[in-house]
This record gives structure tokens, C-alpha cells and sequence, in this order.
């Protein structure tokens, strides 16, 4: 399989600074957040519980697409790895995933509230609202099927009482989006608090498809 990552130097510290622009911009805290590449038939991910800044290229860890065990002389990978395994195994448009847990979007997934029609920006999501995945363990076999069917026509959702993840065909756009739902969910909350939304209708959510789609972000739900 063509991918735009393959396992170098380049590709581990592009995560790296990923990472870091994450907590740099406020949409994570501490090693909260994780992040992997598709590179080739393999998975680059962060390990579990370094601080972004003192990771290395060396740090991240490789794992299989097939679910295969990191070699023994690695790394501990993120404990989200199954999740962002899931997602790459049936998402073969998807090269880049990012979870974090940026606030808004953690307010109204504890209220367990997905985002609706409420803003054009919704439709950069692939649909007419941000979804919320059912809740489950970190880290378990149930949190990852749960995310994978809420993303089957999304490219990010909310995860019920835990955070956020997006998707992209790089690591650029699932960062991008990852910042795009934090200001959306803020702006939603912000809505909340002075009266109801006025959702847009059907026609004009299909419109706002449209034209992402013409713009060329409509890359790999």
C-alpha cells in the first residue's frame, strides 16, 4: 500500500512536533493526547505517558497493522494503540490519526452531547453533526469498535466522558481538524449558554458538504 509515511526519522519527528503543537495550542494537556501514522504496513505511535517534549524519534513505537506485538527492545505504546490500530485497519484512506482531550469537546462529551447542525463548520466533519462514540475503558477492544462504527461516515468524533479524536489523509489535516472541532465545540458551549441554536437545515448542511468537498477537504471519512 502507497502511503505518504514511511518509518524515518522525518515521519517520527513530524508526530513529535505534532504532539507538541497540541499542548502548544491548548487543545491537550500533558501526555493525555496521542497520535499515529499509517507508514506503509506498519503504525507509528506515541508511547504511553512520555512528556512530548523529551521524546526522541527513537521513543516512537512500531507497530504491525496486523496487530502484531512491539519488538521487545521498545517503547510501551500509547494505551489508545487499539483504537488508532482499528481505525487505520478500516479506514485504508486514513493515514493519520490524533486523539486528545481538548476541553470543550471533553464538556460536552461528558454530557454526552454530540454537536448538531449549528454552525457550516459541522460539514468538515463529513456530516450534518460531530457524533459521540459510546464510552468504554481506555484502551479497550470495546472503546475501539465503539469509535470505529460512530467514525464509519466521519472523519472526527467525540468520545462519551473521555475526549476527542480525528482522522486524516495526513498528519496536517487530523491535526487541523482536531483544532477546527476544539473551536467549534467552544463556540457551540458559548451558544448554549445565551438561548437555543439555530440549526441549519438539511439543504443548507448539503451545501456546506459540497463545497468542502470542492475546496478538497472532503479527504477520508
Amino acid at each position: 500500500m502507497k502511503t505518504p509515511y514511511q518509518d524515518s526519522t522525518e515521519t517520527r519527528q513530524a508526530i513529535i512536533d505534532a504532539c507538541i503543537e497540541m499542548n502548544a495550542t491548548g487543545i491537550n494537556q500533558g501526555t493525555s493526547g496521542n497520535i499515529s501514522v499509517r507508514a506503509g504496513d506498519q503504525m507509528l505511535i506515541t508511547p504511553s505517558g512520555m512528556p512530548y517534549k523529551a521524546m526522541k524519534p527513537a521513543d516512537l513505537v512500531l507497530l504491525g497493522l496486523d496487530g502484531s506485538a512491539p519488538a521487545a527492545d521498545q517503547r510501551k505504546p500509547s494505551s489508545e494503540w487499539p483504537f488508532h490500530l482499528a481505525i487505520l485497519q478500516t479506514k485504508p484512506a486514513v493515514h493519520a490519526v490524533v486523539h486528545a482531550h481538548p476541553a470543550y469537546c471533553c464538556a460536552l462529551a461528558m454530557n454526552r452531547q454530540k454537536i448538531p447542525a449549528c454552525h457550516y463548520m459541522v460539514a468538515a466533519f463529513g456530516g450534518s453533526d460531530v457524533p459521540v462514540a459510546d464510552y468504554a475503558l481506555f484502551g479497550s477492544r470495546q472503546l475501539s469498535e465503539n469509535i470505529v462504527s460512530t467514525l464509519q461516515d466521519r472523519s472526527a468524533c467525540l468520545m462519551a466522558n473521555h475526549g476527542a479524536v480525528s482522522t486524516g489523509n495526513s498528519l496536517s489535516r487530523a491535526l487541523w481538524r482536531m483544532g477546527e472541532l476544539e473551536a467549534l465545540a467552544k463556540a457551540y458551549t458559548a451558544s448554549l449558554t445565551m438561548g437555543k441554536p439555530h440549526l441549519l437545515s438539511e439543504e443548507e448542511i448539503s451545501d456546506a458538504l459540497a463545497a468542502f468537498s470542492e475546496y478538497g477537504l472532503k479527504d477520508s471519512r
